[in-house]
């Protein structure tokens, strides 16, 4: 089986990229296309859950660090006073709510991890929410994310530990942007170009959790994520293509991640982790 977008895309053609994964899903994994969409709508039922209960002001994690932040997010945002606006004040609260409730040990869905779990969530809601679209339509998003994901974990990683928060928080900004471009009726090659800008602009990005706690600066990168998801679909929207090949783009976040010396791969020892106020708490 061969991981690539470019393979994504040829097998898109006339199908279109939705039906080309779950083809791709049913052949190799000998699952049924309704088995699937249930798989993708109780993921979405989970998703949609997380964001609920991350918006309870009183909740917070166990260490205490986090927790109430998404609460106070969406209530600047309803009340007109952040900067971004409607659609991206949303989508960054509901990310930054989810990645609350996993730190507060609630059932998320990682999307593709634990760390990342707000970013693809908060894009599609976001989007249901602006532009009334049916839970049908989401499904397909995810079943496009899950698709995009599947060639980056094969590719490079999804692992912070192995290639740092861009393998994170990058590759779900990646396939949440590819998920937007698909239900905003994008093309399959516009959805590819979607993920290498995503991905092409967080390069680098390192795992530093403050403690070993997936919580600072992990819960702030999820809002981050999402905005760089939304900027990312933006682009491919607009017709700007990925001056670079998008597998090239993912082969390049491997060999960047391989690079990144231990300290800045889940350790805990470099980054925002070493700050001298984290020692001394």
């Amino acid at each position: 089986m061969e991981y690539s977008l470019s393979s994504l895309i040829d097998a898109a053609e006339g199908i279109g990229l939705a039906e080309a994964a779950r083809q791709n899903e049913m052949k190799y994994n000998e699952i049924s296309q309704a088995e699937i969409d249930e798989k993708m709508r109780e993921a979405l039922d989970v998703m949609r859950q997380s964001a609920q209960r991350g918006f309870d002001p009183k909740m917070h994690s166990m260490s205490g660090m986090t927790g109430g932040q998404a609460y106070k997010l969406q209530q600047a945002v309803q009340a007109g006073i952040t900067a971004g606006g409607g659609f991206l004040g949303r989508a960054s609260a509901r990310a930054l709510a989810i990645a609350e409730c996993n730190a507060a040990m609630g059932k998320i869905v990682a999307a593709p991890t634990a760390g990342a779990c707000g970013i693809l969530p908060a894009a599609l809601l976001t989007a249901q929410e602006e532009y009334g679209l049916s839970d049908e339509t989401l499904i397909d998003g995810l079943i496009v994310a899950g698709a995009v994901g599947e060639v980056i974990a094969a590719r490079a990683s999804i692992s912070g530990a192995q290639g740092g928060c861009q393998a994170e928080c990058g590759s779900a900004a990646a396939m949440a942007a590819a998920a937007l471009v698909y239900i905003r009726g994008g093309s399959a090659k516009q959805c590819a170009d979607a993920c290498a800008f995503a991905l092409m602009n967080v390069m680098g990005l390192v795992c530093d959790p403050v403690h070993g706690l997936v919580e600072v600066p992990c819960v702030y990168r999820n809002a981050s994520g999402v905005a760089g998801a939304l900027v990312a679909a933006d682009l491919a929207l607009a017709g700007i293509p990925s001056p670079l090949p998008p597998d090239e783009v993912i082969d390049a976040m491997k060999a960047v991640g391989e690079q990144l010396p231990p300290s800045l791969r889940e350790t805990g020892e470099g980054g925002c982790a070493s700050c001298p106020s984290c020692k001394r708490a």
